[in-house]
């Protein structure tokens, strides 16, 4: 019994005086991995996170955040379906913050950190981009109007590269509703790339500007784009595409509304990869504004003072396809989001489920494998919207009834998914996309 006792204090002993967690040892690793990718200067969060003396003085609101998991942000629901990019935090994770506020934020030593994958400023992908191709610099009125504009950004490479990841930058993309961004071939040398202007404001100027912008549609390389809260797109693998030799990058950014004057340098940064693509990326869009778009229902028309259900159906009539990602939409009405297939035997496969929708945070999902899509599946997509005055983020005020055409404003509403396929072939299934 005295063995006992003797084993139970020293047991107790060890526990009271076990090294506490520091910053460097224990806590940095956590949020720069997890943290700092936003939380740095010219990102989307509102301070930095990347020093001991940024964390140590919202130590108390750190803990308050990761414990109630606000942050960081992920939204869908991993118990639905599991992704490759998830960026929740484990409890032990959580418990080890928590631990390190408690015993008042100690520092520690730098020389105990653990060695870390260096932070690139400027770029969530973790490495200096091979080609950052800029639009020309914009200025927006600060009368709370929306604009559309259409940038053209033409390029003349020494040779094709093979792209492994494509990301949207933007020198303040607190301005930035969305961006699109097309790259096409334009392989004629006849053509001059900078004969037409650099950029047509489609919402103030003649809407026939845009036109000059069509020859170069002819061939689409790609097609990808950012909302609030994305990060990039990434190819592993023998995945990805080809940037052409010679071309055009056509960036369409929606700039939301401000109330004051404001500037803004946006552009792509591509990373290319040594190792050969056999697997050649394509996009699709279902919903408003995409593919399908009049199969929505009931119609597409979010009443005001109802929270309503609005489904669509799309079969894949196609060959078998090979998913790797999905990349869900809606605006401020939006309250939750579901995306599944139900194959020809009738097997459901879950793709996604959001269940509750905050326009700020949205993502990529990637899977860990590709997702087989047999030939004859449906993919059904449900959208759930509240355009009553519980919603905060209802930009009517009282509601009013939202039918959405042509440029799809703010205060206008979408149901949209888009996927990152491929051809299937055998084997797809088992392929670790991590």
């Amino acid at each position: 019994m005295k063995l006992f006792f003797s084993s139970l204090l020293l047991l107790v002993g060890i526990g009271a005086y076990a090294q506490k967690p520091t910053w460097y040892k224990d806590i940095a690793p956590i949020v720069l991995t997890n943290c700092a990718p936003c939380h740095q200067p010219g990102e989307a969060a509102p301070f930095s996170l990347l020093s001991y003396e940024d964390a140590a003085k919202r130590a108390s609101f750190i803990k308050k955040v990761v414990q109630s998991r606000y942050m960081p942000p992920w939204k869908a629901d991993n118990s639905y379906r599991h992704f490759a990019n998830e960026r929740t935090l484990t409890d032990a994770q959580i418990a080890l913050i928590a631990q390190w506020v408690d015993n008042k934020a100690p520092e520690g030593k730098a020389a105990d950190a653990p060695p870390l994958k260096p932070l690139v400023r400027g770029t969530l992908f973790g490495r200096k981009p091979d080609l950052v191709l800029t639009a020309d610099s914009f200025h927006l009125p600060g009368d709370n109007g929306e604009r559309f504009v259409l940038f053209k950004i033409p390029f003349d490479l020494k040779d094709s590269a093979n792209v492994e990841a494509i990301e949207f930058f933007c020198s303040n993309k607190k301005l930035i509703h969305h961006a699109n961004y097309a790259i096409q071939a334009v392989p004629d040398t006849s053509i001059d790339l900078y004969k037409t202007d650099p950029y047509v404001n489609a919402t103030d100027d003649d809407r026939t500007k845009v036109d000059q912008y069509m020859p170069y549609r002819k061939i689409m390389s790609y097609y990808g784009g950012w909302i609030p809260g994305t990060s990039f797109e990434y190819f592993p693998k023998e995945f990805g595409w080809v940037m052409p030799k010679r071309g055009v990058i056509l960036l369409t950014v929606h700039y939301a509304p401000s109330a004051t004057d404001e500037t803004s340098v946006c552009g792509v940064h591509l990373f290319f990869k040594k190792t050969p693509i056999t697997r050649t990326m394509k996009v699709v869009s279902f919903g408003s504004g995409g593919i399908g778009e009049g199969q929505i229902e009931p119609i597409f028309y979010v009443k005001a003072n109802t929270v309503q259900t609005f489904k669509l159906e799309v079969t894949n009539q196609t060959a078998d396809q090979s998913l790797l990602y999905v990349w869900p939409h809606m605006h401020l009405l939006g309250k939750e989001y579901k995306a599944y297939i139900v194959g020809p035997a009738g097997d459901t496969t879950n793709l996604v489920h959001i269940p509750n929708w905050d326009f700020r945070w949205q993502e990529i999902y990637r899977f860990p494998h590709p997702i087989k899509v047999i030939k004859g599946s449906v993919i059904h997509i449900e959208g759930t919207y509240d355009n009553t005055a519980d919603n905060p983020a209802n930009p009517n005020n009282p509601p009013k009834n939202v039918f959405s055409m042509g440029d799809m404003r703010t205060t206008d509403e979408m149901m949209t998914l888009m996927m990152g396929f491929l051809p299937y072939r055998e084997g797809d299934e088992k392929i670790d996309l991590k």
